[in-house]
C-alpha cells in the first residue's frame, strides 16, 4: 500500500466532499435532496461568451499551449477592466497572471510566498482552501478574527505586535465567503498600513466583487495608494459570468508577488485552454448587462429565503454582495446538529458554520445558486420540519 505524506495524512477531509458523499448515499436511497450547500451558480453562462469559445476552438493554432503568464488579450482585458471599474493602472505584461482559476492560483501563491514554519494570518470564518493550503506547504495558519457582532471587519488590534512581526502573508476576502459581509477602502488602507508597517504580503480574494446589491460597489485592495508594494488581488470569472467549470481566473498586483506566482506555475501547469482565455476576454470586455440580469435573479432569491428564515425566527440583515446567507441556527442547536436535521429530516444541504472555522459554530451558510422553483421548495420543507422538531421538543 502507497505511504502517503504526513501532510496529507494530517489534513481532515475537504467538507463539500463529506456532504456531497452523504448526498449521494440518501439519494441512492430515494430521497430527494436539494442542495444549498456550494456554491456554484445554476443560471447558464453568457451566449455570448459561449459563441467566442467556438468561434476561438475552430482555428488550430488556439490548440497549442498557451504562454505560461497567459495570452496578451485575456491580460490586456483584465487590466482595461481595473482601469475602468477602480481607475487603477496595472501593466498586462509584469502586473497580471492568467490562472486556471482562483482557487488554484492562491493555493500556488501561498506556495510560492511561504516557507516551512513561516505564518500566515487567514479569516475566521473564512474560505477552507486558504488553510489546507498553508498546511500543505508546512506553514502556521493563525486566525485573524472577524467582527462576528455583524459587520465582519477584520479584528487587527486583536492581532499582536509580536504575531504581525512573524506574519509572511495576510489573506483578506471581501465580499465574503462565507458571511456574504462587504467592507470599505477604510479596511484596505488599515491591512496594506500594516503590511508595509510590519513587512509581509497581502493576498485579497475577491471572487465575489461584481456580485454586489443595491448600488453596493465593491473597492479593490489596489485602490489604497501603495497595494501594489505589498498586494495581489485575486479575481475570478466564475461567478460573475457563471463559468465555473471553464476554470479561468486572474491575479494582479505586486510584481515580485506576480513573478513568484507565475515560477510556482510554470513549474505545475501550461496554463489553461486559449479558447477559454479568449471567451473570458470577451466577457470582460462586456457591457455587464448580463452579471446585472444575474444579481436581480440573485435578489428575486434573497428576498424567498429571508422571508422564509423570518417565519422560522432567523433575522438576517440582507447582504450587499455574493449570493449567500449567512445565518443564526435556532436556539437549541449546533451548527452541525441544525444541518445534520435539514439533510436527513428535510432533505436539504445547508454548510455548518464551524467549516468555515471556529467562529463559525452557532452558524450556516445557505446558497442562493439553486434553480428559484427549487429554492421555494428548499425553505417550504425548512420551515416544516423545523417547526415539527420544535413541537416534538415541546412535546417532550
Amino acid at each position: 500500500m502507497a505511504d502517503v505524506s504526513d501532510r496529507v495524512k494530517s489534513m481532515p477531509p475537504y467538507l463539500f466532499s463529506v456532504i456531497q458523499k452523504k448526498k449521494k448515499e440518501l439519494e441512492a436511497s430515494g430521497m430527494d435532496i436539494i442542495d444549498l450547500g456550494i456554491g456554484a451558480p445554476d443560471l447558464p453562462t453568457p451566449a455570448f461568451i459561449i459563441d467566442r469559445l467556438v468561434e476561438e476552438t475552430k482555428k488550430p493554432n488556439n490548440h497549442r499551449y498557451s504562454t505560461y503568464h497567459g495570452c496578451t488579450e485575456f491580460r490586456e482585458a483584465v487590466a482595461a477592466y481595473y482601469k475602468r471599474c477602480y481607475n487603477v493602472e496595472v501593466d498586462p505584461e509584469t502586473e497580471v497572471l492568467t490562472l486556471i482559476g482562483s482557487k488554484e492560483g492562491i493555493a500556488h501563491m501561498i506556495m510560492a510566498m511561504m516557507n516551512p514554519g513561516e505564518t500566515a494570518l487567514i479569516p475566521d470564518p473564512g474560505y477552507p482552501v486558504y488553510r489546507s493550503a498553508v498546511h500543505l506547504i508546512g506553514g502556521d495558519s493563525v486566525y485573524l478574527p472577524l467582527d462576528t457582532s455583524g459587520s465582519y471587519e477584520p479584528k487587527f488590534s486583536e492581532i499582536s505586535r509580536e504575531t504581525y512581526e512573524t506574519t509572511k502573508l495576510m489573506l483578506l476576502n471581501y465580499p465574503s465567503n462565507p458571511t456574504a459581509a462587504t467592507t470599505d477602502f477604510n479596511t484596505f488602507l488599515k491591512a496594506v498600513t500594516l503590511a508595509r508597517q510590519h513587512d509581509f504580503s497581502l493576498i485579497h480574494d475577491a471572487a465575489y466583487s461584481d456580485l454586489t446589491f443595491k448600488g453596493y460597489k465593491a473597492p479593490s485592495i489596489l485602490q489604497v495608494e501603495g497595494a501594489k508594494d505589498v498586494a495581489v488581488e485575486f479575481g475570478s470569472l466564475s461567478k460573475t459570468f457563471n463559468m465555473t467549470g471553464w476554470r479561468i481566473g486572474y491575479a494582479v498586483g505586486n510584481k515580485a508577488m506576480i513573478k513568484a506566482l507565475s515560477i510556482v506555475k510554470s513549474n505545475m501547469d501550461t496554463c489553461q485552454f486559449l479558447p477559454i482565455q479568449k471567451a473570458a476576454a470577451e466577457a470582460l470586455n462586456s457591457d455587464f448587462s448580463t452579471v446585472r440580469e444575474s444579481i436581480a435573479i440573485y435578489e428575486e432569491r434573497m428576498e424567498i429565503v429571508l422571508a422564509a428564515l423570518k417565519e422560522i425566527g432567523i433575522t438576517v440583515e440582507p447582504p450587499k454582495g455574493t449570493f449567500f446567507i449567512w445565518a443564526p441556527v435556532p436556539e437549541g442547536y449546533t451548527s452541525s446538529g441544525f444541518a445534520e436535521k435539514m439533510l436527513v429530516d428535510a432533505g436539504v444541504i445547508i454548510t455548518p458554520g464551524p467549516a468555515f472555522g471556529p467562529s463559525g459554530e452557532g452558524y450556516f451558510r445557505l446558497s442562493l445558486s439553486v434553480d428559484t422553483d427549487r429554492l421555494k421548495q428548499a425553505m417550504e420543507r425548512m420551515k416544516t420540519f423545523y417547526t415539527k422538531g420544535v413541537q416534538e421538543w415541546i412535546k417532550k
